[in-house]
């Protein structure tokens, strides 16, 4: 859903790789996660394999749209909240996730990934990927069943 704020709220167009800054999707993720992503987009590319942004950074109007379409979806405020979280609490809002395809790019981070800090988050979101440096040493931490089992998002 590219949405009716754009690409300057967040949206963007299909088939974009971790190295296109002119989007702001991926212009504003945090540096660190945005350098961890390039290091192992770069070494996935040797393995053939190519990572798209899917959703990256986005802003608080367009993540609110993303939770009003998602309410509207599942029917109340709390079981969308199994799948996106508010403007206040997003990870995406603060550019410290973003959503990864196709499925080789996610099979290949969820590999992978722990080696750069690239950690999938919930059990529900096998796209959604945060940085934890930690993980370059001792794994990645389990995952949350989904966002609504977060406690950031309390």
């Amino acid at each position: 859903m590219r949405g009716r704020l754009g690409e300057a709220g967040g949206a963007i167009p299909p088939r974009v790789t971790v190295f296109a800054d002119q989007f702001p999707a991926v212009a504003n993720l945090d540096p660190e996660l945005l350098s961890a992503l390039r290091r192992a987009a770069t070494d996935a590319a040797v393995d053939g394999v190519e990572f798209f942004v899917n959703s990256g950074w986005r802003s608080p109007a367009y993540q609110e749209q993303l939770l009003e379409k998602a309410i509207s979806k599942y029917g109340s405020a709390e079981e969308a909240a199994r799948w996106v979280a508010t403007p206040e609490t997003s990870a995406h809002v603060a550019g410290k996730a973003v959503d990864i395809g196709p499925a080789e790019a996610r099979a290949w981070l969820s590999e992978h990934g722990a080696a750069y800090g690239l950690c999938q988050i919930y059990r529900n979101e096998p796209w959604h990927y945060e940085l934890r440096p930690e993980a370059i040493l001792t794994g990645c931490p389990p995952m949350f069943a989904d966002p609504s089992h977060d406690p950031r998002m309390w």
